[in-house]
């Protein structure tokens, strides 16, 4: 048997980082001495131990290193699915640092007048696209970044982003004509609620977007606001495929529900949840399961073996906050274990969607 630190130097993880893998049940040690707390690996863990120090040191997300490393000698092709979604994405991030390097240098290139981008859609068009991710905007003052939501304007399409941390919203909108580079760029969230009550359905509303300021021109109000200078998380990173509108390619469940009979469901009174404290602010938890049929059921948690697999649970309020933005509709749900991110979105919108990062039940 190895100490952690012996297994530190052998795998190339630093003893924090192997205490870390611990306590997010990646790499669990052999035998934890009851007397000391020394954790003891078999020497067969170290292969597993050098699988994940390789997969962090290429920014592989945790749940999929778990997954990984769970699959190394049963499912060695599982492994290497993994491994090739995760280079097809670092391929997408380098694409886009290089589009984003380019239009730095073309701005170095040009005077100092800020390049502008300009497109125009509909108040009905605009509206549904804030809607959609409104609920996700992070209150915390301490991150600025996260009170804020991230838009991105390519040649076609308008996308908005918004995360607290613990829940993701993006929304797409189709834009007939746009002016000027692809813009990247944080509007801070007062600015997103002011620009929402001023919409009119039928009303055009033109953006013009520099690095730095975003005005809106409506016909009869004007905004212009400053632009923040934060960095947004990486949202791409945890979203993966899905954000190329390719659900279940992870061998996740998709369920179809029903909004309103979800919600109803989801009721205290009909389904029990557990509860659960963050920060010292308690929560009810929605215990979520795909039954026999196919279908979604919400599940007691009162006397439930919450160690099995098979449930997911997520913050009840804040699905009931995703369910509300997605619509009245159906929806689908994509259910992939108990530590990956729960997917919602539109059947026939694969571009506007919401993802709950799951609550441990155990």
């Amino acid at each position: 048997m190895h100490s952690i630190g012996e297994m530190a130097r052998a795998s190339g993880l630093s003893v924090s980082a192997l205490r870390f893998y611990d306590g997010a049940d990646v790499l669990v040690p052999a035998a934890v001495d009851p007397t000391t707390g020394y954790r003891w690996y078999d020497p067969q863990q170290i292969v597993p131990a050098r699988m994940v120090a390789g997969l962090r040191r290429v920014g592989m997300p945790l749940a999929e290193i778990s997954q990984a490393v769970a699959a190394q000698r049963c499912d060695p092709a599982a492994v290497r699915r993994l491994l090739d979604a995760h280079l097809r994405r670092l391929e997408d991030g380098l694409a886009d640092a290089r589009r984003e390097l380019s239009r730095v240098r073309d701005l170095l290139d040009h005077d100092e007048t800020p390049i502008a981008t300009r497109l125009t859609l509909t108040g009905a068009e605009l509206a549904a696209t804030i809607d959609a991710v409104r609920f996700a905007i992070g209150r915390d003052p301490e991150l600025p970044m996260l009170n804020a939501v991230w838009c991105e304007v390519g040649p076609e399409t308008l996308r908005l982003v918004a995360t607290d941390r613990f829940r993701l919203a993006v929304a797409e909108s189709a834009i007939g004509q746009v002016t000027g580079p692809p813009a990247h760029l944080l509007v801070p969230a007062t600015l997103i609620d002011q620009l929402r009550e001023l919409l009119i359905e039928d009303e055009p509303v033109e953006l013009v977007l520099t690095p730095t300021v975003i005005t809106v021109e409506l016909p009869r109000h004007r905004l212009a606001m400053p632009t923040l200078e934060h960095d947004f998380p990486d949202y791409r990173r945890l979203l993966g495929d899905r954000l190329g509108g390719r659900f279940g390619t992870s061998g996740g469940q998709q369920v179809t529900v029903d909004a309103p009979a979800l919600r109803a469901a989801l009721a205290p009174e009909v389904a029990p949840t557990v509860v659960r404290e963050h920060n010292g602010v308690r929560y009810d938890v929605a215990i979520l399961t795909v039954n026999e049929t196919g279908g979604l059921t919400v599940v007691d948690g009162a006397g439930l073996d919450l160690d099995q697999s098979g449930y997911v649970g997520v913050n009840g309020d804040f699905l009931l906050d995703a369910l509300g933005a997605s619509g009245q509709g159906q929806l689908v749900l994509e259910l992939d274990g108990p530590i990956n991110p729960l997917a919602i979105r539109l059947p026939a919108d694969e571009g506007t969607f919401s993802v709950l990062m799951p609550v441990r039940l155990s």
